[in-house]
């Protein structure tokens, strides 16, 4: 009898155990494969058994919306629908890079009050409770949060200097311009079709006129515009009525028509930056210009942005005209985020 008590102790049954995984877009040392690998070999050290899975793949760890696995495993608990009684998850930062660093210890916090103990695998501390691991996890914590600050500065002015340079940064080209691909030397490397991206980030995007019959036709738009003084539905329909087709073969709109008047590049702006939601800050409505078709050519010396007397769209500085001039004013900031704002254009200049 003394033979068979002893044994059954030596053989004690895995405790059950959920592990979770995020990977956001960082790459080899987070990648949900390396995660498993470490998970359970920590499983296999402590006797766990893993009986659920809990991931989110390609998420930002910045806050807890669209993280489906995470969402899941809070609802899990607490509705008390979980069969295990530890969570193993890679490390601290797993939980998120919140910027409140609070909000990463409360959902331990909701485990723990549920009877399940965290486990961080690859830490290389024991989450036991004692005073040094929460000193340890709050310093870790800290650190994820900051490391998340610093890469939205650094990717920011990163941006910024490919606009300067005269790089386009996303979005599609718009009617009458294409998306073209340019190697480091600044050689043509073909053209981008839509929903197609750029596969090295050694090769650049840039502007460059579309088809002729597109930019024929925005030209007579800004020529309708400037010259004749049309309105934009009074473009609309000439253009539908010479059966001049828009964007992804469409019968033209008011609105896309007031698209191509009002947008700044096609008077040769490269704009970025009008909106901007940042780890470091709330939501700003600030704008930035960077304009690449200046009139005072002495400012740039690079050839991408050298001001052209031809627009991408093709449309000629001369032929703009009034619309032009309404459009650098609007756009270009002064002093720090106070703007200048065009006057109203007077009725038939064809600006609504």
């Amino acid at each position: 009898m003394e033979t068979k008590s002893t044994a059954s102790t030596n053989s004690r049954r895995p405790s059950r155990a959920a592990h979770y995984v995020r990977m956001s877009t960082e790459h080899q040392q987070y990648s949900p494969e390396n995660q498993l690998d470490v998970i359970r070999q920590y499983a296999a050290s402590h006797q766990m058994q893993i009986s659920k899975v809990y991931s989110d793949r390609g998420r930002s760890g910045l806050n807890i919306a669209c993280r489906e696995g995470l969402n899941r495993l809070m609802a899990d608990v607490e509705r008390k629908q979980t069969d295990f009684s530890d969570l193993l998850v890679y490390d601290v930062s797993r939980w998120g890079r919140f910027q409140d660093v609070d909000e990463s210890a409360y959902y331990e916090y909701v485990l723990k009050r549920a009877g399940i103990r965290v486990h961080y695998c690859a830490e290389q501390f024991e989450n036991d409770g004692s005073m040094s691991s929460s000193v340890l996890k709050t310093l870790k914590r800290s650190m994820a949060a900051e490391y998340s600050r610093e890469l939205s500065v650094k990717v920011f002015s990163g941006q910024c200097r490919l606009i300067e340079l005269g790089f386009r940064q996303g979005g599609p080209a718009g009617y009458g311009l294409r998306r073209q691909l340019i190697d480091q030397n600044r050689n043509p490397k073909g053209l981008l079709k839509r929903g197609e991206r750029k596969s090295l980030q050694t090769v650049g995007v840039i502007l460059v006129p579309g088809p002729e019959e597109e930019v024929e036709s925005v030209r007579k738009i800004y020529d309708l515009s400037v010259t004749h003084g049309k309105t934009e539905r009074e473009i609309m329909e000439t253009l539908n009525g010479l059966g001049v087709l828009g964007e992804h073969g469409r019968p033209w709109t008011r609105s896309t028509v007031h698209q191509v008047l009002t947008n700044p590049k096609y008077i040769g702006a490269n704009i970025y930056n009008r909106r901007s939601f940042k780890a470091v800050s709330a939501r700003s409505k600030a704008r930035r210009l960077f304009v690449l078709c200046s009139l005072e050519p002495k400012r740039y010396t690079d050839p991408c942005a050298r001001p052209m007397r031809r627009t991408p769209a093709g449309v000629t500085i001369e032929s703009i005209g009034a619309v032009g001039s309404l459009l650098i004013w609007r756009w270009v900031s002064i002093d720090g985020g106070i703007y200048a704002e065009p006057s109203k254009p007077a009725r038939g200049s064809g600006l609504v």
